[in-house]
């Protein structure tokens, strides 16, 4: 006699190999399920290296600010000019304030292979602008495309 048992799939076999050897079964037993296998993770193809990107930060301060609007920075090609905003908006200013404030510009549009300049104009209030810094050189972060790379010193 077959008791039984309590995992469910071990009976069902259990069972019809019982009745199949006592000559009642007409149909053969029904395999066991599989378990599944574990899944093995694939590790993914390295993903390419991002190209290196550059950027030109500009950083100033205020020692204090009076009825300041804020701040739009101005790049050019050369240091006479002509020269484009580059903010969209102004970066905010401090209104009216005695405290020390710090601000910040990064330019992420650069072409590496360039020499930049730079400078910033301060708004009042008002609506005045006014030009807040000197016009400020960035220096190529690689070699010129047309410079030819420089050959190693020969010892003899």
């Amino acid at each position: 006699m077959l008791l039984r048992s309590e995992i469910g799939s071990f009976a069902a076999v259990a069972l019809a190999s019982a009745l199949a050897v006592l000559g009642c079964a007409s149909t053969p037993a029904p395999p066991a399920p599989a378990e599944p296998e574990p899944e093995l993770e694939t590790p993914a193809a390295p993903l390419a290296p991002e190209p290196e990107r550059f950027s030109n930060t500009l950083k100033w301060s205020t020692a204090s600010e009076v009825d300041n609007f804020g701040f739009d920075v101005y790049r050019g090609d050369d240091e006479e000019g002509p020269f484009a905003r580059l903010t969209e908006s102004p970066i905010e200013g401090a209104g009216t304030s005695d405290l020390t404030n710090s601000y910040s510009y990064e330019d992420d549009t650069i072409d590496p292979h360039k020499v930049y300049f730079y400078y910033v104009e301060s708004i009042s209030l008002q609506g005045v602008r006014e030009q807040f810094t000197p016009i400020i050189r960035a220096k190529a972060k690689l070699p010129a495309d047309d410079e030819e790379p420089a050959e190693p010193a020969s010892d003899g």
